[in-house]
């Protein structure tokens, strides 16, 4: 991994060309995971646990659940998320005993200044298709979504189409969905959709943070 900020910068422009962001997914997916990281403290040198959470489709049950606790060594730096997360997220996958169809990332992919977010990093590393839902928009502009579930607009960066706000409920915000690798933006947004059944946030994302966070604070109170 980088040490500091510009190579992990040079690291990022590097990979970006190994990204393939407009392809179907080969099949309908069977298991899908989700991955969430939870944090001691902002700052660099404290515990961070990983988290992945396997769901069957199309069902939602779980698959299969681990987690990985380590020390986060690189500081926050806004489109840097990645260097903070993809080791102990890969650490949490390597005991994973099924393989995932897709992942499915709380954070971007190519909706990022140079197309290769969070989403985009784990699907090149792992071999995987993965795509981002996130919160908030991170790059871009969008117009506003009708209030009806399954609606959404483009959200354009730099005159590219780099994902799409999605309205997964009624009467709550969008969010904001981005292929990685691996997949397309049709099949990110529908995977997305049948992953928030209930609420605005995909059951992956929602179950694998749960997960971090319990995973967390079991770390702190035994050490």
């Amino acid at each position: 991994m980088p040490r500091d900020a510009a190579e992990a910068v040079t690291l990022q422009h590097r990979l970006r060309h190994r990204v393939v962001s407009d392809a179907p997914l080969p099949a309908p997916p069977r298991l899908v995971a989700g991955l969430d990281v939870s944090y001691e403290s902002s700052s660099a040198g404290g515990r961070i646990a990983g988290a992945v959470v396997v769901l069957h489709l199309p069902d939602l049950s779980i698959a299969e659940s681990v987690t990985s606790i380590g020390t986060c060594d690189f500081p926050y730096v806004p489109g840097l998320l990645a260097f903070r997360e993809v080791p102990i997220l890969l650490s949490a996958l390597e005991k994973l005993t099924v393989t995932p169809d897709v992942l499915v990332c709380d954070g971007y992919g190519i909706a990022h200044p140079r197309r290769f977010g969070l989403a985009c990093f784990l699907g090149v590393t792992t071999g995987l298709p993965a795509f981002g839902v996130a919160k908030t928009p991170f790059v871009g502009t969008f117009d506003e979504v009708p209030d009806e579930r399954g609606a959404f607009t483009p959200l354009v960066h730099e005159g590219e189409t780099v994902g799409r706000a999605l309205r997964t409920q009624r009467g709550v915000k969008p969010v904001f969905v981005s292929p990685g690798h691996l997949i397309d933006m049709d099949d990110s947004t529908g995977l997305a959709l049948r992953l928030a059944l209930r609420y605005r946030l995909p059951e992956t994302t929602r179950r694998a943070d749960r997960l971090s966070r319990d995973a967390l604070r079991e770390a702190l109170s035994s050490a």
